[in-house]
């Protein structure tokens, strides 16, 4: 069972192969790193996550996290949890030294959660939660709010959060009412948020809050939100901690993701509530987008690693699982032979190779933004960093979008290929479909991200980034059409791109008119359109290394694995990318028959 949940050796692959770690390694600001030491580091956390993660996987979900007499109880194993995340680097990984980190590109911290997360997908988010609220005052706070917060965050000893929602505040954060009044060097905080991850736990020695609130006389919308430090229990000068008046009132139980508990707070109920702002005032949306930004990603990963576990359970039942017959040559099944693995079943293997292509390509999509990250801060050359931060905001919807969207559509074909057992609580499956139903609503919904694409990334710099992701894929198109085994899909790529071109001038028709509405009406569905593409790529790019491999004899796995790649990226393009052409009928049809008018269309 401790292998159940992830394949390493397609990680490693993608990792070092197909993205090309080492080109990160080679950067200055991560030369203490080479390919060996990053490969160990991946090994223990399999080793980690197989003894202290996996384990506890169903029992969270049979156990919930849950509000008892004032605290949130969690699974004891989150403590222990939390105390291992930060001896091993798990919150403190891609900080620098100087923050007291371990200055590790994100290629290969994300390739370390992603493990934790195919493991166990109720834990890495409260390491997560405190690595990027470390992360923003690491940036933007003042030298006292770092010494006195990150390294107790970073070692795991307190936890981190990052609180926007209200109730009546939800997507639209410029709604916000929370208020920060002026006391001294700090302001009194008071309001409430909800849906916060993490937000308090039995046992947790502290909960750092990184809270958006509105200074009193501030503009009104996001212009006037600031960025606080609020602390569950605020630290005194002897280092002893005392209560900072936040009350935790409730949690929300969910449909999945029950270990992770999800918390409703109260701040200055009492009006003894303080904070301290972050970086400078009427900034704080600015500087949530930092971590904003990674969280998306962080989602997008998370999604990708329940996909990653929910193939590997189907894929072992369907080994073990004997039912009917095969079909002979004439049509007919021979009652008189033994019953035959479901895996041998034609409508089966198309349902595990779509949560095959769907897994791994949506973890080459993490791998590839990672690496855009990690240029983005490391290239030497000015141009080249500007470059790959263009790169990483047109994929940063994407990365977050696609593996939670054809995620969900994945798992629920592991579902399918367990039949009746998937619908029932004896087997994981269903576990795995709640718990990824999420991810297309966390950090932002579907609708936003997609909004996101086509509204701001698409057009961003005169649609600059658009140009570059382009020049990428066609520069992938021609390394693939040295393989003449590859030239067919090389070409249905390239008019994949053209087709693209087609879809937005279309749209970009109503920009240009100033009729916004109906430009991003159907953004979503041109979400759905344009990552099938960008997922395509990735599988260009997984095939083209394989076939190196294969071709030229450099082969550090056997033939079967290099081969299973090429397959499965054929069934890529044959099953899902031919689904562009239907969305493109729809992207580029001029009726519009979602926007709100005075008929009534809603009975």
């Amino acid at each position: 069972m401790a292998n159940a949940y992830i394949d390493l050796d397609t990680l490693k692959f993608l990792l070092f192969n197909v993205h090309h770690v080492k080109e990160v390694l080679n950067q200055e600001l991560f030369s203490e790193y080479d390919e060996d030491s990053i490969e160990m580091f991946v090994d223990s956390v399999k080793e980690f996550a197989d003894k202290e993660m996996f384990p506890y996987f169903k029992e969270m979900d049979e156990h919930p996290a849950h509000f008892d007499d004032g605290e949130i109880v969690v699974h004891p194993q989150i403590n222990q949890y939390m105390k291992r995340a930060g001896e091993m680097g798990f919150i403190g990984g891609p900080f620098s030294y100087d923050a007291g980190g371990l200055q590790m590109p994100v290629m290969a911290v994300n390739a370390s959660t992603f493990i934790q997360e195919a493991a166990n997908n109720h834990m890495p988010g409260y390491a997560g939660l405190t690595l990027g609220a470390a992360e923003l005052i690491v940036h933007f706070g003042n030298t006292t709010l770092n010494e006195t917060y990150v390294p107790h965050m970073i070692s795991g000893q307190w936890g981190g959060t990052m609180c926007l929602t209200e109730p009546q505040a939800g997507s639209s954060l410029s709604d916000i009412v929370t208020s920060a009044i002026p006391d001294g060097d700090a302001y009194k905080i008071q309001g409430q948020k909800i849906f916060i991850s993490g937000g308090d736990y039995q046992g947790a020695e502290n909960i750092v809050h990184l809270v958006l609130a509105r200074i009193k006389g501030a503009p009104a919308g996001t212009k006037g939100i600031s960025l606080f430090v609020v602390p569950k229990k605020r630290p005194n000068a002897d280092g002893t901690l005392q209560s900072n008046d936040v009350i935790t009132v409730a949690d929300f139980q969910k449909m999945g993701q029950k270990g992770y508990c999800t918390t409703h707070l109260f701040f200055g109920d009492k009006e003894d509530c303080t904070g301290w702002l972050v970086g400078e005032p009427n900034q704080g949306l600015k500087y949530m987008f930092l971590m904003m930004n990674g969280a998306r990603i962080a989602v997008g990963r998370g999604a990708a690693a329940i996909a990653t576990a929910a193939y590997h359970a189907s894929l072992n039942y369907a080994h073990e699982r004997p039912q009917g017959r095969e079909l002979q040559r004439s049509g007919k099944k021979d009652a008189s032979t033994e019953q035959t693995l479901i895996v041998n079943h034609p409508d089966v293997r198309r349902m595990l190779l779509l949560q095959k292509a769907v897994s791994e390509g949506s973890l080459s999509l993490v791998f590839l933004s990672s690496k855009y990250h990690d240029l983005s801060i490391s290239a030497a050359d000015a141009e080249e960093r500007a470059k790959y931060k263009l790169l990483l905001e047109i994929m940063t919807p994407v990365v977050k979008t696609y593996p939670s969207e054809a995620g969900i559509t994945s798992v629920n074909n592991g579902v399918q290929v367990l039949g009746g057992y998937g619908f029932c609580s004896d087997y994981i499956l269903q576990q795995y479909l709640r718990d990824i139903r999420i991810s297309a609503i966390y950090e932002g919904t579907t609708g936003i991200q997609s909004q996101d694409l086509l509204g701001r990334k698409i057009t961003m710099e005169n649609g600059k980034a658009l140009k570059l992701l382009a020049d990428e894929i066609k520069e992938s198109i021609g390394e693939a059409m040295g393989h003449e085994v590859l030239i067919p899909y090389a070409k249905k790529l390239g008019e994949a791109l053209q087709l693209t071109e087609q879809v937005l001038a279309s749209l970009m028709q109503y920009a240009m008119q100033g009729d916004y509405q109906r430009f991003l009406a159907d953004a979503t569905p041109f979400m759905e359109f344009f990552s099938t593409i960008v997922v395509a790529w990735q599988w260009l790019v997984i095939g083209t290394n394989a076939q190196n491999a294969l071709v030229t004899g450099a082969k550090k796995y056997d033939e079967e694995f290099y081969e299973s790649k090429l397959h499965t990226m054929k069934f890529y393009f044959k099953y899902e990318l031919p689904k562009t052409l239907g969305l493109s009928e729809i992207l580029m049809d001029e009726e519009a028959l979602t926007l709100n008018t005075n008929k009534k269309i809603f009975a």
